[in-house]
């Protein structure tokens, strides 16, 4: 049954259980943003050439069914260009990442729909809420064909690594469904936001949406391996801004935005300065217009998050992109979207009007009008 908003709006803690779900999902989303960056920086993403949702559940477990697999990626022009001469010992490494990260997403397609359906048939969602969710597991299930596609780009002769403008489409899909994630969860607090001028509301969101952006930029960057050239800072090579020709070498010229290194690195660099300047910008606006409240404190605590990331992606680039930074730069990307979103859907407008006298609990109310936006 599917118990009416006007019975169960403002039930307190009615919604704890789905918010504890909500939470434990956005997490598994970011554990398979780790799994895929560490799967594509080890260039094991090509080593499953099949895509079996069902059967693929089950690695080889023989001898023969490894034999199997291995020639299977033999015919790959992955191996055939990069890898010739692998052992078996090593196929089995990269196949192992590639597997886990598959597996972690059927996992995570389980603990989607299952307490989904135990929640819905409990009552603990209202129509609305429950209709989001459907939708959003239809875009999890999206985002697991745009992975095959993903990997199959890599699988064409040729080419020994994705395209990176599918690899972008996957890592920003990836974190659009954790942003809204998040932006449920919290939208079910029981503790009212606070109001806020709309010129704060709408700076929390820029940030917000800013964030997306870069961590498409850095899609890019990763697709096309633009991290592995400039590796120098704050100029590209001695150039702060490299000439048109450099930029626009590529023919056609919208090419350019995802097959020139040159641009694609380019890009990254500015729209971090962008969102770093745009982030302390609010920052201070929040601190001005609010001082001493958790809007404030939380403008504040993005900045420092986009300054940590900053400085990361720096370093990253400095050291010419090894595991441990590469891999620590994407996740932290997640965090601080996280924070990002957080603020925003605790940003809200100001009240237009009273809350009637006698009405159910109005801070718990409004949260909950929020949440079913």
């Amino acid at each position: 049954m599917i118990l009416s908003e006007a019975s169960t709006a403002h039930t307190p803690g009615r919604y704890r259980g789905v918010r504890a779900w909500l939470i434990l999902l956005a997490a598994l989303v970011v554990c398979m943003v780790a799994v895929g960056g560490a799967t594509r920086m080890t260039g094991s993403g090509l080593s499953i050439t099949e895509w079996r949702p069902v059967t693929g559940a089950v690695p080889p477990l023989s001898a023969e069914a490894w034999a199997a697999e291995f020639d299977k990626y033999k015919g790959t022009p992955q191996y055939q260009i990069l890898n010739q001469g692998m052992g078996i010992a090593d196929f089995k490494v990269i196949y192992a990442w590639e597997w886990g990260h598959r597996m972690l997403g059927r996992v995570l397609g389980l603990v989607f729909f299952l307490p989904l359906a135990w929640f819905w048939w409990r009552g603990a969602l209202d129509r609305r809420l429950g209709l989001g969710l459907l939708a959003l597991g239809a875009l999890g299930g999206l985002q697991g064909a745009i992975g095959w596609i993903m990997v199959a780009s890599g699988l064409q002769p040729g080419m020994t690594a994705v395209a990176p403008l599918k690899l972008t489409l996957h890592l920003t899909t990836a974190s659009l469904i954790l942003g809204v994630l998040v932006w449920l969860a919290t939208g079910l607090r029981q503790r009212a936001p606070e109001p806020a001028p709309a010129g704060l509301r709408n700076g929390a969101y820029a940030v917000a949406a800013l964030v997306l952006v870069q961590i498409a930029l850095g899609g890019l960057v990763a697709g096309s391996r633009a991290g592995l050239v400039y590796n120098t800072w704050p100029t590209m090579d001695g150039l702060f801004v490299p000439p048109l020709s450099m930029l626009f070498a590529v023919t056609p010229w919208f090419e350019n935005f995802v097959d020139n290194v040159t641009l694609v690195q380019f890009d990254h660099r500015i729209a971090a300065y962008l969102l770093l300047a745009l982030a302390f910008v609010h920052a201070i606006d929040a601190t001005w217009r609010r001082p001493g409240t958790g809007i404030a404190r939380r403008a504040w605590a993005v900045a420092g998050l986009v300054l940590a990331q900053a400085v990361l992606g720096v370093t990253t680039l400095l050291l010419a992109v090894p595991l441990w930074a590469g891999l620590s730069h994407q996740v932290f990307a997640m965090v601080v979207l996280i924070m990002a979103v957080v603020h925003a859907r605790l940003t809200v407008a100001q009240a237009a009007r009273p809350v009637p006298t006698g009405a159910a609990s109005p801070a718990f109310g409004f949260e909950y009008l929020g949440a079913a936006r």
